[in-house]
């Protein structure tokens, strides 16, 4: 079997194709096919509230690519997830149909906490006993899930993302209120680990030269925060090789990680490099399964 996961976010959209592998009685997911392109939808949702017939046109054919890409690789069943920028744009019901009309691919609008749930389902996996704060950047909004004993006891979502921040257009009052959600809802009696996912995470930690572990220190990561920060953009592209999209955001998107883990008092930081569209491969998974259960 093979599924495919379609993730629209504010900066980039991707689609990952993978395959079902089973061992032993363990099932694993093995990537035969991903493509990332920066739509960047959160420059015009976050700036003209609404979605561009110019960037309408590129999300068209990024999906028809995509459909063909799905029906090339023949896959079992697909889903299409798109969150802030087109759940926010005045329009995004209307571009959603138009795109559905043409594709077929049908794009579901999630809110930040079914977006959570489907990120939290891959997340708890890599969790262990005691209290973790789950921080999800995204370039529109910002997911923080607090955990304890691999139990979920709260959660909230943020106007705050990288792309938002970008532009200046986080909403008001968002970093107080992150701040205070955090101290209200965080025990800060007991210890806290971060767990941290999104794209600006994962390329921060793999700066830090930390590709031999799955956690870093909370000065690894600002101390490559810091250096990033020192590079001009066009630096960051040629010398730290970065893309354009993730060159100009990973400052805002550090700001929020460090942020959060400096208020709850976490000193280490987990990056599993899993997402949305893991856990919409996990979904499809399942949901193929129940489906074989069926008499």
């Amino acid at each position: 079997m093979k599924f495919a996961a379609i993730d629209i976010g504010s900066n980039g959209a991707r689609m990952q194709i993978s395959s079902v592998l089973h061992d032993e009685g363990k099932v694993g997911f093995k990537k035969v096919e991903y493509v990332r392109f920066p739509l960047r939808l959160g420059h015009d949702v976050f700036n003209e509230g609404r979605i561009s017939p110019y960037s309408e046109d590129r999300m068209m054919k990024l999906m028809l690519a995509y459909q063909l890409l799905m029906e090339l690789h023949e896959v079992t069943d697909f889903m299409a997830c798109a969150t802030s920028a087109m759940r926010e744009a005045d329009n995004g019901h209307e571009v959603r149909d138009r795109i559905e009309s043409r594709t077929g691919i049908r794009i579901q609008i999630i809110d930040g906490q079914r977006e959570a749930e489907l990120v939290n389902n891959v997340v708890l996996q890599s969790l262990g006993t005691g209290q973790y704060l789950h921080i999800d950047v995204g370039g529109g909004s910002t997911e923080l899930n607090l955990y304890q004993d691999r139990v979920k006891i709260n959660s909230k979502s943020f106007k705050l993302g990288s792309v938002r921040l970008l532009e200046g257009k986080e909403s008001k009052n968002a970093w107080q209120k992150l701040q205070e959600w955090i101290r209200e809802n965080v025990d800060h009696q007991l210890p806290i680990q971060a767990v941290g996912t999104g794209g600006n995470i994962n390329k921060l930690f793999d700066l830090s030269s930390k590709l031999t572990s799955s956690s870093s220190r909370i000065e690894e990561i600002a101390r490559t925060h810091a250096y990033v920060g020192t590079f001009s953009q066009e630096e960051r592209i040629n010398k730290l090789q970065l893309n354009p999209d993730r060159a100009d955001v990973i400052i805002p998107a550090g700001d929020i990680y460090l942020s959060a883990m400096r208020w709850a008092g976490a000193e280490v930081i987990h990056v599993p490099d899993v997402g949305l569209k893991d856990g919409i491969l996990q979904l499809l998974y399942e949901r193929e399964c129940r489906k074989k259960r069926k008499p």
